[in-house]
């Protein structure tokens, strides 16, 4: 019997079931490295590592551009790219370079002195989002939370509003949803928080107007921390008139903005701020400006900087509560510095989204052909596929969407044929690597998934 994701079961469980096996048998040193973890909690070095579709993790071996080798041999096209890490590709020379440069003849991985290079970076950002000043950490989880307590600072207020379902890191004040009645409740499977997040936090849904005003009347809101269109919980893109309204209704309300595009940068080389001509107060990024190295960064306003700098009571040297030691690591800032003249360039963008426009335009015929109820987003270079049509407009919607089952099938299937896709959704990136074999390559596994899964005869051409 088919569901509203438009397949039967019945066969796809046994579908998966026969994929999971096959997986097992494909990988067998990835399992038997899994099996040896003894001492690593979860079995993995970050828990969220045990979210795979085939019961045990990939185990990398070697990563270059956009192809991964395993711990058996096999070769994969990652379309996953660290979800967004690497969207520069794997180890990219000018990366490579520039590191081994400053690591072995320049030295000084960790020195708590500047370097040039962080100058660079910081013009660079500066152009490219048009926020002048810039600071570092080491993760956008980090420059989001040192974000939000400035801005508390220079407003006197003690809440941050975010879009139910977002994605800003483990940022304690994100984890909150819209729940019954339209308030705010905690997200499920919320770790351990220091308080209940509504004491925190304001929520509203993500192209709600009506919504974002109605919190933001109350008066206590600091900053809206916002991605400019959602992406952790499946591309959510911003309906014609959404951003401007949020930007109105913040400058009305007193309330800072603050643009997080760690996974929205895809939308071209500044991001959805320049792609959508934004206006933020704070920008805050991470992930794919290092080229892999781990690096964050946050941007902002000169009416914002001189009401800080201007500020005595605030502690922004040592122990206020905003820094980090590794903080602008000249490593780091060396990474940042190659990736952004070098690689993740304006053409380079023109060709990923090229690459993405043809993944997306390809996939839009596949689910056509096949009469199932899904479809496509895009946002630049990073495309995703919904079990649902039209395509979600709020991150509530987006989760009632979900089909943890029809995702783990497609994402085993894929994998066990030499396809990554980010394992939390189905998300495909471009990085300057990825070619139109490699799109072609995914369409025809997809395409023989859905001829299975459907009983449909394919519809994608089959190469020989």
């Amino acid at each position: 019997m088919a569901t509203e994701s438009g397949v039967d079961r019945g066969k796809l469980s046994r579908l998966a079931e026969r994929e999971r096996a096959a997986f097992a048998e494909r990988h067998p040193r990835s399992a038997a490295a899994y099996g040896r973890a003894d001492h690593l909690f979860g079995r993995v070095p970050m828990t969220w590592m045990n979210k795979t579709a085939a019961g045990f993790p990939v185990y990398l071996r070697t990563a270059r551009g956009n192809r991964l080798t395993d711990l058996d041999g096999n070769e994969f096209i990652d379309f996953c790219l660290g979800d967004t890490g690497a969207m520069a590709g794997h180890s990219p020379a000018a990366v490579v370079a520039a590191v081994t440069r400053r690591l072995g003849e320049l030295g000084g991985a960790t020195t708590m002195l500047p370097t040039e290079d962080a100058a660079v970076v910081g013009a660079e950002l500066a152009s490219r989002f048009g926020l002048p000043f810039w600071s570092f950490a080491l993760t956008a989880t980090d420059a989001n939370r040192w974000a939000i307590r400035l801005l508390r600072a220079v407003t006197g207020r003690p809440k941050v509003l975010v879009n139910s379902y977002c994605y800003h890191g483990s940022v304690d004040e994100s984890l909150i949803v819209v729940g019954p009645g339209g308030h705010g409740r905690s997200r499920e499977g919320n770790v351990g928080a220091p308080v209940d997040v509504t004491e925190t936090s304001r929520v509203a849904e993500f192209n709600d107007l009506a919504m974002l005003e109605r919190e933001l009347a109350h008066g206590d809101v600091a900053a809206v921390l916002m991605e400019p269109a959602l992406t952790n919980i499946g591309i959510v893109l911003p309906e014609p008139g959404y951003l401007t309204g949020v930007r109105e209704l913040t400058r009305k309300y007193g309330t800072y903005l603050i643009n997080d595009e760690t996974h929205t940068f895809s939308a071209g080389p500044g991001g959805a701020t320049r792609f959508w001509d934004l206006a933020p107060d704070v920008l805050t990024i991470g992930k794919a400006i290092g080229g892999g190295v781990p690096v964050g960064a946050y941007g902002l306003s000169a009416e914002l900087a001189d009401a800080l700098t201007g500020r005595a009571d605030l502690d922004l040297v040592d122990m206020g509560g905003v820094g980090g030691t590794l903080a602008g690591n000249p490593v780091s800032m060396a990474a940042t510095r190659a990736t952004l003249e070098e690689v993740l360039t304006e053409g380079a963008f023109a060709t990923m989204i090229t690459t993405a426009s043809a993944f997306a335009d390809g996939i839009q015929k596949i689910i056509s052909a096949y009469g199932v109820p899904w479809s496509v987003s895009r946002l630049g270079a990073r495309v995703e596929y919904r079990f649902a049509d039209p395509a979600p407009r709020n991150g509530t919607e987006s989760a009632a969407s979900a089909d943890a089952e029809l995702e783990d099938f497609l994402h085993v299937y894929l994998a066990s044929r030499g396809v990554l896709l980010t394992p939390f959704h189905n998300m495909a990136l471009m990085c300057p690597a990825t070619t139109l074999d490699d799109v072609a390559r995914h369409h025809e596994i997809f395409d023989e998934a859905l001829s299975e899964l459907t009983g449909s005869q394919r519809s994608w051409p089959v190469r020989r």
